[in-house]
């Protein structure tokens, strides 16, 4: 646990009272503080960024000026075009068409004002292939940042998870990945390695991981630092306890710090960022598909706490409109060295490569293995010729497989697997019908799927499930594949390797519904009036969907901004 020390005393009074410091708090308190309110700000934990802070980082943003300025082409009409088609009508309160008409200006507010600078992400498609949907220029990520610009505040930000790190301690993007397993094919990529490697080297002997910050670390601290350059304290370790509702509309908030109450006035609202359900046992059974995943990448620390106290309010949560009421990605269990159980995100890095299919326990295939990470678990949901849905399934390869691309917490280059299999990670068999037994998939089934895939793979079309067949896919695959299909090869030669996977949230798409500026409604539809809900803790605009990198975060700072503005407009 990290000191308090730098914790200020919690005032009786603020103009804005956000709860909660991951992306979308601290974005809505950024914001605030920029348009000339007093902001004061509350954190359940000792770190910000929540969940945030180990995510990719990305922002979808439509038609962004910063992918425009780099050449790229996307515009606002398209995505609204794509939206169309994926989700339908907009809800009656016009919050996706808020977020499409905002979104640029959010972040161009951000850019202008703050420390959180962004750059295009480029060529990075859309998950589905929808009229409108793009192939470049709608995802921007966070420009790196030097933590050690944060000093003693560097410890405040959460880290990755310890699979997204190398060393130990070392974070990289998707563009370091290539010239470090390569790092001896070009001087180019030996020159990169060698500078990311000594950079660490010297981080390490005064922090303990890395400074160099990429992805939803980035993200994260630029916002921490912006605060802090405008002396706008997080309280750490505070909780909210309740809402204080009088005449008719939210006057302020009762949180806990350590074992002592305070009630805060918030003389122009409270904004209520606290992450959604994340491992909030009930509200996952009343909103989540069954069988119900209690596996969850929310941070730990959130525990539902804001839709509570707006429930309580009279808030409403509709789980049916945002089905299947969560954003989806198929992880696989780990054993870390500190005794805890890990769950490592099968976001991008080896469904697409060519080699590997997915099988349920009768050792069919249930999906495009290449798909986008929530429409992976969407598959996985799907019932099947039994009736059963795909729940565990197991991502198969050949050994080789695992040597030049990874599976899963295990990192391209790996060549002895005998350590991961005396852990437990992964299954490992010289033959298919071996592998079969030890996972307790059906061999004869497998055997048939394989050979119907391996068929395929020497085509070049996967006539099943179509692996290989979107721009996505490809984008994820790999491009120096000799084969016709950078998605598909034949899986055939032992020793063969199963990794056995499950369903976990990266957020909640299920929160309380708001209107366009963020403003919480009861069951009427009419705003509860003093109260904001911002990021997990508001229902997506997304209505359930995934239309593509960066659907959480993307939202979570456009309606953090439209709030702040708002709240300055009551000023």
């Amino acid at each position: 646990m990290i000191a308090s020390a730098d914790s200020a005393p919690l005032p009786s009074e603020t103009d804005l009272l956000v709860i909660g410091a991951g992306a979308g708090g601290l974005a809505t308190a950024l914001a605030a503080s920029v348009l000339g309110l007093r902001v004061t700000l509350c954190e359940k934990t000792d770190t910000v960024g929540g969940t945030a802070a180990t995510s990719a980082g990305t922002l979808w943003i439509p038609g962004n000026r910063i992918s425009h300025a780099a050449g790229y082409r996307d515009s606002v009409a398209a995505a609204r075009q794509y939206l169309d088609h994926l989700i339908g009508p907009d809800d009656p309160h016009g919050r996706r068409e808020a977020f499409l008409q905002t979104a640029n200006e959010a972040v161009d507010f951000f850019a202008q004002h703050t420390a959180v600078q962004f750059m295009p992400c480029g060529r990075h498609p859309d998950y589905l292939t929808h009229p409108g949907a793009a192939v470049d220029g709608r995802a921007i990520i966070p420009q790196p940042f030097d933590g050690r610009v944060l000093g003693r505040g560097f410890a405040r930000v959460r880290p990755p998870i310890p699979e997204f790190m190398v060393l130990g301690g070392m974070m990289v993007g998707k563009a370091d990945i290539a010239p470090l397993v390569h790092r001896f094919a070009s001087w180019a990529a030996f020159a990169h390695a060698t500078r990311l490697f000594i950079r660490y080297l010297s981080d390490r002997l005064r922090y303990p991981r890395g400074t160099r910050l990429v992805m939803g670390n980035a993200l994260v601290a630029r916002l921490y630092h912006s605060l802090r350059q405008r002396q706008v304290a997080v309280h750490w370790h505070t909780r909210l306890v309740h809402l204080q509702h009088d005449a008719g509309r939210v006057s302020g908030a009762t949180v806990q710090q350590g074992s002592t109450r305070h009630t805060i006035r918030a003389r122009l609202g409270v904004v209520v960022a606290t992450g959604g359900l994340g491992h909030n046992a009930a509200w996952r059974q009343r909103a989540l598909p069954a069988p119900v995943a209690m596996q969850s990448l929310a941070a730990p620390g959130n525990t539902g706490d804001g839709v509570e106290a707006l429930v309580a309010l009279g808030a409403h949560v509709d789980a049916a409109s945002q089905a299947p009421g969560a954003f989806w990605t198929p992880v696989s269990r780990l054993q870390r060295a500190d005794g805890r159980v890990g769950w490592y995100p099968h976001l991008s890095l080896d469904r697409a490569k060519p080699g590997l299919i997915a099988v349920n326990a009768n050792g069919q295939r249930f999906v495009n293995e290449a798909d986008s990470y929530h429409d992976f678990v969407q598959g996985m949901y799907q019932p099947q010729a039994n009736g059963q849905p795909s729940i565990a399934a197991y991502l198969l390869v050949e050994s080789r497989f695992v040597t030049r691309y990874g599976l899963g917490a295990i990192h391209p280059g790996t060549r002895r697997l005998q350590p991961w299999v005396d852990a437990g990670y992964v299954l490992m068999q010289p033959t298919v019908e071996a592998l079969a037994r030890a996972a307790g998939i059906d061999p004869a089934g497998l055997l048939a799927t394989l050979a119907q895939y391996n068929r395929d793979a020497r085509a070049g079309t996967d006539t099943q499930w179509g692996k290989g067949s979107t721009a996505l896919n490809v984008f994820n695959g790999d491009p120096d594949h000799p084969g016709p299909n950078p998605c598909l090869a034949p899986i055939e030669q032992g020793p063969f390797v199963a990794l056995r996977v499950w369903p976990a949230d990266i957020g909640t798409s299920a929160g309380a519904q708001t209107n366009a500026n963020g403003e919480v409604l009861n069951a009427l539809g009419t705003p509860i009036g003093g109260v904001y809900a911002v990021g997990s803790d508001m229902a997506s605009v997304m209505q359930g969907t995934y239309p593509g990198p960066g659907t959480t975060l993307g939202p979570a700072l456009t309606f953090g901004y439209r709030i702040a503005r708002h709240a300055a407009q009551q000023a």
